[in-house]
């Protein structure tokens, strides 16, 4: 059995922003039930050198449509980052969750040779797209959806290995 550059890109990242969504509504309850002003968690970070947890979660949406965009041949849609509040950030995940879903198989399917290109800094990544996909788009997304996961919990915000996993059934 094979799988379609759409089914390994879009389920497995629309999950995982499923429950990125749910573990941010935690952090809102969290902050409200404890009477903590949102911006302190929205602001906090693991590590001084790492981005807070808003960052994070602009990192996340921005590796999932840029990883789309980028397998179906088209330009990366630019989204600002001015997200200041849980509300806002959860209106940026929807966001690219629907841009993500509005992908068909058919624009995605066959990128595996597709050329990629990406601007890091001064330099040019160069990439095909299957080693884009596997290669680079999972670990960056995955990494800043853990991250975000992870100042929450360092934070208090109870949260588990289900929340992050999001809707998979375990055993």
């Amino acid at each position: 059995m094979t799988i379609s550059m759409h089914q390994a890109l879009v389920p497995p990242f629309v999950q995982m922003l499923d429950s990125l969504s749910a573990v941010l509504a935690k952090g809102t309850a969290f902050a409200a039930g404890r009477q903590i002003e949102p911006s302190v968690l929205l602001q906090s970070r693991l590590a001084p050198d790492m981005f807070p947890l808003v960052r994070q979660v602009q990192a996340a949406t921005d590796q999932a449509k840029g990883g789309a965009a980028r397998l179906a041949g088209i330009e990366v849609p630019s989204w600002p980052d001015t997200e200041a509040s849980f509300e806002e950030l959860q209106a940026r995940v929807r966001r690219a969750v629907d841009y993500l879903r509005g992908f068909s198989a058919a624009q995605i399917d066959g990128s595996e040779e597709r050329a990629v290109t990406i601007k890091a800094g001064s330099r040019e990544l160069h990439f095909k797209g299957r080693e884009y996909l596997f290669g680079f788009a999972y670990p960056n997304f995955y990494f800043h959806v853990t991250a975000a996961y992870a100042i929450l919990r360092h934070n208090g915000v109870e949260v588990g290995k289900r929340d992050f996993l999001g809707n998979v059934p375990l055993a």
